[in-house]
């Protein structure tokens, strides 16, 4: 497993000061497989020192033991342990920044009273003035109801502001958008929609955020409809525009075509449904969808809600039945987005030749990342420390970035598109490899790529109040 920064402790503790002490704790952390990043002096006395040593352990419960251990040290007593993303998260992690100075009267009226009278007016004259003279023109509202935070479940709207405040630190370190997350107490999905609808005035676009299926369908929609800026639900979109991008370079890789390969989808939950829909709207040659209870036919009694009946009806033309054994069996790709440790090497090894496998169930994958790699030509995770990772970090910033730089008045299905292929060409063709099909969210190319290509789009489809794209200085 993996250790890293999400499981990193610094464990205070007082130590005999005496010869070999250090020694001693530091084989035992390395006993339990904890890996030292730091060792610092806090304090010297004659008898004793007290020492910080940061420590990356596997996950919580490793890191318990690993205390229990260092405090059966004789000679050594903790005294405090620190958990460095609890730290970080202390008085949360946004805070507010003015524009304009306020440093006297004249200061003073000019942001506020009497001065702000006449914009009210000349907005009030003129709605769409808000663009130009508020932040509307760069802000989006990351709105959440905590009924599917992570891959965590139902925690509810506190719970959910940790993720939220990240997403809105994403926007803005990505992309320079402000971005204000709002956790709301109702899970019912009319109630929602009203209450995005009334907040809506005051932010350029809506970025829908961990709302479990199906509801999420039914917000979304409801707001698309009924908002004249766009609006996102990033579990959805985020994810399918990075699965696209991604399964482009791959086919790329290996010499097939988009219209000729045949998909398996793993998981016809929020983001298995957008991935279906973007491959459709992609025009990807056939999807078979798998649930459950097995592969989605049209027809099929355990094909019940309003969305499945959709992707039943435009999927799986070859009408095949049974699970996924029998969806899987000469396919050219797998997308999984379902649950860990589903695939073996049996059914890997009865896809189509040259097979492409995403196994993005986190933390654990559908299968084993090393076991797939010996299997399959091209293998994606959702995991950071595996290559090619599927992470909606790398489509959100720059699709919300290029559809505010035109002050876009909806979300489009070719805005996303142009995403995707956008995302997929950031690496040149002669860098590609079975490991190298998505680019890092940290290469400064991908927000400004995507968000011309979303500008665009946005303007050759009539949504855009902006007729030509922003400068950006030195991008």
């Amino acid at each position: 497993m993996s250790v890293g920064v999400a499981y990193t402790l610094t464990v205070r503790c007082q130590i005999d000061n005496r010869p070999g002490m250090l020694g001693r704790l530091t084989t035992r952390i390395g006993e339990v497989g904890g890996d030292i990043g730091a060792i610092d002096i806090v304090r010297a006395e004659r008898n004793v020192l007290v020492r910080d040593i940061t420590v990356r352990v596997q996950d919580e419960q490793h890191g318990e033991t690993l205390i229990e251990e260092l405090n059966a040290i004789p000679g050594i007593t903790v005294l405090q342990v620190s958990d460095r993303v609890f730290l970080a998260h202390l008085g949360g992690k946004l805070a507010m920044q003015s524009k304009v100075p306020l440093k006297n009267r004249d200061d003073l009226s000019l942001a506020y009273t009497p001065g702000v009278a006449r914009v009210c007016r000349a907005i009030a004259d003129d709605p769409e003035k808000a663009f130009s003279l508020t932040w509307k023109t760069n802000s989006v509202a990351v709105v959440s109801d905590g009924s599917a935070i992570l891959g965590l479940g139902n925690l509810g709207p506190e719970a959910a502001m940790p993720v939220m405040e990240g997403k809105a630190i994403l926007f803005k370190e990505l992309a320079d958008i402000d971005a204000v997350p709002i956790c709301l107490r109702s899970q019912h999905p009319e109630l929602i929609v009203q209450t995005v609808e009334q907040i809506a005035a005051g932010f350029g676009g809506i970025n829908l955020e961990d709302i479990a299926a199906p509801s999420c369908f039914l917000v979304e929609g409801r707001l698309h409809e009924s908002l004249n800026i766009p609006v996102m639900h990033d579990d959805q979109h985020g994810t399918a525009v990075v699965v696209l991008a991604a399964l482009r370079n791959a086919l790329r890789l290996v010499g097939k075509d988009l219209r000729e390969v045949r998909a398996v989808v793993n998981g016809v939950g929020a983001a298995g449904t957008a991935i279906i829909r973007a491959l459709l709207e992609a025009h990807i040659g056939e999807v078979t969808a798998v649930d459950r209870y097995g592969i989605l036919c049209e027809g099929d009694d355990h094909v019940q809600t309003t969305m499945q009946r959709i992707i039943a009806s435009q999927t799986n033309r070859e009408r095949r039945r049974g699970t996924l054994v029998e969806a899987i069996r000469g396919a050219d790709v797998f997308v999984g987005v379902s649950k860990g440790g589903v695939l073996t090497p049996e059914l890997v090894r009865s896809m189509a030749p040259d097979p492409i496998v995403f196994a993005l169930a986190n933390p654990v994958p559908e299968g084993d990342p090393e076991m797939l790699r010996e299997y399959a030509r091209v293998v994606a995770t959702g995991r950071s420390d595996q290559p090619n990772q599927i992470n909606n970090v790398l489509s959100f910033p720059g699709i919300f970035r290029g559809a505010l730089d035109v002050n876009a008045a909806k979300m489009t299905v070719g805005m996303r598109l142009a995403a995707a292929e956008a995302l997929a060409n950031v690496i040149p063709d002669e860098e590609i490899s079975e490991e190298y099909i998505v680019p890092s969210v940290f290469n400064r190319a991908v927000v400004p790529t995507i968000a011309t290509a979303v500008a665009l789009a946005a303007i050759e489809e009539g949504v855009a109040r902006r007729d030509h794209l922003p400068s950006r200085g030195g991008d």
